[in-house]
């Protein structure tokens, strides 16, 4: 068996954990930038606010309807999730973490076990230690769990577990259950479905294996087979290393100064760095960018990239830094205002596959090696903005996040106050 835990609207959740002032009315959390909305309660969808809507859009559904609006806060976000993963540790040996917000836990040698108490108990378990309300689904495979904890946001009295099993429950599931919601289908997929009238899981799955493989292809069929209940998408135990790291910014104001530029090209490397050397890896290539605001037809137009290959494979965040502000300085053209930029490490490697120079000073390497480490750690204990390169500036990224909440959970002056009378 398999169970995929899911947080309810995760990012509104988050937001009305510490303001319980906000329980009943709508939430929505905008996009860099305070761009569009990624994120709403069920109040906020009701009032019919899509994923995705341009906040000057929905303005006037905001206001007329007293909707509480924030800015993104990933390090609010990022925390609580781990929180939740903690938790989810405390039910299974092993857990495969598949989005900020979702979790697969591989219950397999847990014959016997009454998995409906325990998707229940799960999700009980989330909400008293979090205040994170989670959907948990129980299912022979992974497919299937996914679709039993969605369930679970549509009726209240599965009380945040679903165990579904028994043939008859899962057909009658499936039979309403939209085809492009299927975990595996993709949107092209259901296009292309629905034009031979295939509109529903069930009717997927009433395909023969010939017919899905010749639409679809070999993902096609694992995806029908685990509609069957034949688990076929392997458990990750450990996650993958990513096989490239970007980090990039569009900026609340066009950015016409070189020097400011390069501090935010500057601050996006010390980003992807920090990222490389979490996953081990090293990077012989990294690509800079940076272009102009092209809906701004009365500014003139530019976009300019340039690739930086490194001699061996480097995580250093100073060599990359270095590396990217020099990169900069070929693209830059001067007189126009540019609206984004970033960095985007490639070719990576395993930190452990890196061959050093046969030229290169053992002693300097392990020295470099130490102070990496040791920023790092410094970072982690005190947070990002605390130890930094000069080339980064102030080591703010120039975006709009007006509305954004405390870091109630990262940073100490963000903590909570309680007061006792």
């Amino acid at each position: 068996m398999f169970a995929l835990a899911d947080c309810n609207n995760f990012y509104a959740s988050c937001e009305r954990l510490f303001r319980p002032d906000l329980v009943g009315r709508p939430v929505i959390v905008l996009s860099s930038n305070d761009g569009c909305a990624i994120a709403r309660s069920n109040e906020a969808k009701a009032l019919g606010i899509k994923m995705g809507d341009p906040y000057f859009k929905i303005k006037d559904i905001v206001e007329r309807n007293n909707v509480a609006v924030f800015s993104g806060n990933m390090a609010l976000y990022g925390d609580m999730s781990q929180r939740v993963r903690w938790v989810l540790e405390e039910f299974a040996p092993s857990i495969e973490v598949y989005s900020i917000d979702e979790a697969f836990l591989d219950l397999r040698g847990m014959d016997g076990a009454d998995f409906d108490a325990l998707a229940k108990s799960i999700s009980a378990r989330c909400w008293r230690m979090t205040s994170i309300p989670v959907s948990v689904g129980i299912a022979p495979t992974k497919t299937l769990a996914k679709i039993a904890s969605k369930l679970c946001k549509s009726y209240p009295k599965l009380r945040g577990g679903c165990y579904m099993h028994r043939p008859q429950d899962i057909e009658k599931v499936l039979s309403t259950y939209p085809v492009e919601d299927v975990w595996g289908i993709g949107r092209r997929s259901a296009k292309k479905l629905k034009e031979y009238n295939i509109h529903t899981a069930l009717d997927f799955r009433s395909l023969s294996e010939g017919v899905v493989r010749n639409m679809m292809g070999i993902t096609g069929v694992r995806t029908w087979r685990e509609l069957h209940g034949d688990a076929c998408i392997e458990f990750e135990h450990t996650i993958e290393a990513r096989q490239s790291i970007g980090v990039s910014r569009s900026f609340s104001h066009e950015i016409y100064e070189p020097r400011e530029l390069a501090e935010q090209v500057a601050n996006f490397a010390a980003s992807a760095a920090e990222k490389l050397r979490a996953q081990h890896s090293a990077c012989l290539e990294m690509m800079v960018y940076a272009y102009t605001n092209r809906f701004r037809e009365d500014a003139p137009q530019t976009y300019g990239s340039t690739i930086v290959t490194f001699p061996e494979g480097t995580d250093d965040h100073r060599a990359i830094i270095a590396a990217s502000t020099n990169a900069l300085r070929d693209l830059y053209k001067r007189g126009f205002g540019y609206k984004k930029a970033g960095v985007v490490l490639t070719k990576l490697i395993p930190k452990s596959g890196v061959v050093g120079s046969l030229f290169a000073e053992r002693d300097m390497a392990e020295r470099d090696e130490r102070l990496s480490a040791t920023i790092d750690a410094i970072r982690h204990t005190h947070g990002r903005g605390m130890l930094r390169l000069g080339a980064q500036g102030s080591g703010a990224i120039i975006s709009a996040h007006k509305m954004q909440s405390p870091h109630y959970t990262t940073l100490w002056s963000d903590l909570p106050k309680v007061s006792v009378k």
